[in-house]
Formats: structure tokens, C-alpha cells, sequence
């Protein structure tokens, strides 16, 4: 292995990226036969024109083209050959998200028995497929969306919420389809790729209901405007539940998860003579907590050889989360780095590499950054104070003077955080 640290690391997240990127070679086993009616394709995410794209290549030859609608994040349009891409704000909705929500549903309205919905799911549909139910303005539902963001609560928690404000989300988009065909093609960014957290599960069954709704607001301290109060409490808000004849024609397929680009990076890794160890995809908790148990376990393997011999890679996914007690700049991976270098120290002979495979790392279009021995003496050097600056939430300051962030731009994809410590 002759490879400098940071350039090794970033090696095994390009991997892994790649790994998750959607293409017809990933999307063409999982396709359904050609419809006898229409074939409408709807989908929200920020995989969704890359998706899209690969759906106008394998149906090149069939005898019904494509038709339909995707939405995805600013900056992640792609030119499509049949299907229509529409940008709108994440992580927070806005008016355009609305509008081509409502087209959305318009158009799974549309379909009778002889027609094939094939709906492409991905990371940040929940944001993007923003058409609240009725009597609930946009702007309460973004209230409560900014919110439930800054409360530091997991996503399931949060699109249990969700769900029950949208007209889309939680089964609702399949409800709006029947009696057509429904075949669901999903990239999974959540921990456990539960089908009903993705993208809030506009296509599959809702386990929760409007009392878990509810409570998920006041176990976070949240007071909802009152219009979103009102919706949390009427029945007709409630979603459709595992058993509703509604998804009797629904089918849904897992096309990409956090694990393919864990797995991916680990035969790079083992390809370069390092051994991997991969921690696991569905790592969620605060970042600087999270970020304190892994320091141990680099440590550890570094003097003791458990729980791996060096040299190796520690491997891991899922979603952490930062509860937002500073006015800085901050991310998730940026804070798990910031508080991981803290943690060991300047300890010799570790690396790490975080980032978010959609690029965007909290509100900033940087995915994440890398950090090594030298990180809390060139802050110093710098005048930085690292230990005040995560007590801000300030790490994408931080990296941006050190000048290690780590930018993708549109990656098109979102298989989660990606997260790679490489002890010498």
C-alpha cells in the first residue's frame, strides 16, 4: 500500500459511491414487463433524475414510452428523454416542491387497471414531495419540518410526522394509483432500509398513526402551529395500513442500500492490503457520541490489535444526528470529525474520512471533510479553538480553513453517511 492517508480514503468513498449510483445495469433486474396501458413513472429523491434516466434506457424498446414526473433537489436535474424533472428545495419544502407534488398525485389519479405506476424512491423525497394534506399552509408544515431538524430527532421519528401531514407520503401515492399496478424502485438512505422511513414510504403501508405522529412532537419539544394540530387530530389524516386492498398490486424493490457501498469499499480496502471491518449501516445517535465510541475502537486496534489488526479500515453507515446548541456552521459528518479528532487526541498513525453520499452535508454543498494526526495542531497553528468550535456547531468553519473538506457536487444519489477511520 503506497498510498498517502487522505488519498486512500477518499479512494474507498469514490468506491462507494459508485457502488450506489443508479444506472440501467442497477436498475434492470428489478424491472417490471411492459404494461398493456400506460406507463407512468413518479418519484422523488435525490436520486431521482439519474433514476429516471436509466428508466428512459431500458425502455427504449418497448413498445409503451415512459411518461411522468420526478422530483429532486436544486442542482440534481439531469436532461431526460421522457420523463419530466422538476427541482424544489431540500431539506426544507418550498412552493415548487408543492406544485409538482400536487402534479404528482394528479397524475396516479389518472391511471386505470391496465396501467403501471413505476415509482423511483429515493433519500430526500420526504422534503420534495411536499404537498401537505388539506387545511395545512405550506409554510406550518415547514415550521414544524425546520423544527423537528434542529431537535436533533432521528429520522424515523421524524417521518412518522411526516407522513401524516402529506397528501403523498405514508401509502398515499399508491392509495391515489389504484387500481393500477405499483412497482416501487428504492435507494435506501435510512438505517435498516425500512421501506416505510424512505422517502416517508409513499408506496407501502403506514405502521404509524396520528397519535405517534403527536407524540413524536412532544417527546421533542415541539408545539405545532395550530393548523398541524388540527390535521394530528383528524381521522381522515390517518394513513393507509398493512392490509388495505390498496397495495394489493404493489410491489417493491431495494436497488441500492448503505451496505452495497460499505461492502464495495471493503474489497477496495482489502484489494490495497488493509484489513476492513465493517462496523455495521445503521450507526445513528449524536455525532460527538457516536464519534467518541468509534476513537476507542481506532485506539484500541491501534495499541491492542482489537477489534482489528492494523493496518485496517473501520467501516461504517447510518445517520447521526447533531442536536443544534451554536450559531455555526455546521453538519453531521463534519461534527462526528470534529469530535473524533478531539477524542484521539493527535493519536499517531489514524486517519478518518466522513461524508454524506448525496454531497450536501447539513445546509452546506460540501460532503464531508477528512481529518489525521495534524488536525488539532494546524487548527491551533491557526488560531482555531477545535473544542469551542464544536461546542458552536461551527466544523464546516473549521474545515473550510484547514482546507480538507471533502466536495462531490451532485452526486445524484443517497445511500447515507459514509464513514471510514484508517488506523497505520
Amino acid at each position: 500500500m503506497t498510498l498517502a492517508p487522505e488519498t486512500l480514503l477518499r479512494r474507498l468513498f469514490d468506491i462507494g459511491l459508485a457502488a450506489s449510483r443508479p444506472s440501467a445495469a442497477l436498475l434492470a433486474p428489478h424491472m417490471p414487463a411492459s404494461p398493456r396501458g400506460r406507463l407512468m413513472v413518479l418519484g422523488a429523491g435525490k436520486a431521482g433524475a439519474t433514476m429516471a434516466a436509466a428508466v428512459d434506457e431500458l425502455t427504449a424498446d418497448w413498445p409503451m414510452r415512459p411518461e411522468g414526473l420526478v422530483i429532486v433537489p436544486y442542482g440534481h436535474g439531469l436532461e431526460t428523454r421522457h420523463i419530466r424533472v422538476v427541482e424544489a428545495a431540500h431539506p426544507v419544502p418550498d412552493e415548487a416542491g408543492r406544485r409538482a407534488s400536487a402534479a404528482l398525485i394528479d397524475l396516479a389519479r389518472g391511471l386505470g387497471p391496465d396501467d403501471l405506476l413505476l415509482a423511483l424512491i429515493s433519500g430526500g423525497g420526504s422534503a420534495l414531495a411536499a404537498a401537505p394534506v388539506a387545511g395545512v399552509p405550506l409554510d406550518d408544515k415547514r415550521a414544524v419540518t425546520r423544527a423537528l431538524l434542529a431537535s436533533g430527532a432521528p429520522i424515523g421519528a421524524m417521518n412518522t410526522v411526516r407522513r401524516h401531514l402529506s397528501a403523498i407520503k405514508g401509502g398515499r401515492l399508491a392509495a391515489a394509483a389504484a387500481p393500477a399496478r405499483v412497482v416501487t424502485l428504492a435507494i435506501s438512505d435510512v438505517a435498516g432500509d425500512d421501506p416505510a422511513t424512505i422517502a416517508s414510504g409513499p408506496t407501502v403501508p403506514d405502521p404509524t398513526t396520528l397519535a405517534d405522529a403527536g407524540r413524536v412532537l412532544a417527546d421533542w419539544g415541539i408545539t405545532p402551529p395550530d393548523s398541524v394540530a388540527r390535521a394530528l387530530a383528524d381521522p381522515a389524516n390517518e394513513t393507509p395500513k398493512p392490509g388495505d386492498p390498496v397495495f394489493d398490486q404493489a410491489r417493491y424493490h431495494m436497488i441500492a442500500t448503505p451496505m452495497l457501498a460499505l461492502e464495495a469499499a471493503a474489497a477496495e480496502a482489502a484489494r490495497l492490503g488493509l484489513t476492513p471491518l465493517v462496523l455495521g449501516d445503521r450507526i445513528e445517535g449524536e455525532a460527538r457520541e457516536v464519534a467518541r465510541v468509534m476513537a476507542g475502537m481506532a485506539l484500541s486496534a491501534r495499541a491492542h490489535g482489537q477489534p482489528v489488526r492494523a493496518p485496517a479500515v473501520l467501516l461504517s453507515g447510518g445517520e447521526t444526528t447533531v442536536t443544534v446548541r451554536g450559531d455555526g456552521r455546521g453538519g453531521r459528518n463534519v461534527e462526528f470529525l470534529l469530535a473524533l479528532a478531539l477524542a484521539l487526541g493527535g493519536a499517531p498513525g489514524i486517519h478518518a474520512l466522513a461524508a454524506d453520499t448525496d454531497g450536501i452535508d447539513g445546509a452546506e454543498p460540501v460532503a464531508g471533510a477528512i481529518i489525521g494526526p495534524d488536525t488539532l495542531s494546524r487548527c491551533r497553528a491557526l488560531g482555531l479553538d477545535p473544542a469551542e468550535m464544536l461546542a458552536r456547531n461551527d466544523a464546516h468553519t473549521l474545515f473550510a480553513r484547514l482546507d480538507t473538506r471533502i466536495v462531490t457536487g451532485a452526486t445524484r444519489t443517497n445511500v447515507n453517511d459514509f464513514r471510514a477511520i484508517l488506523v497505520m
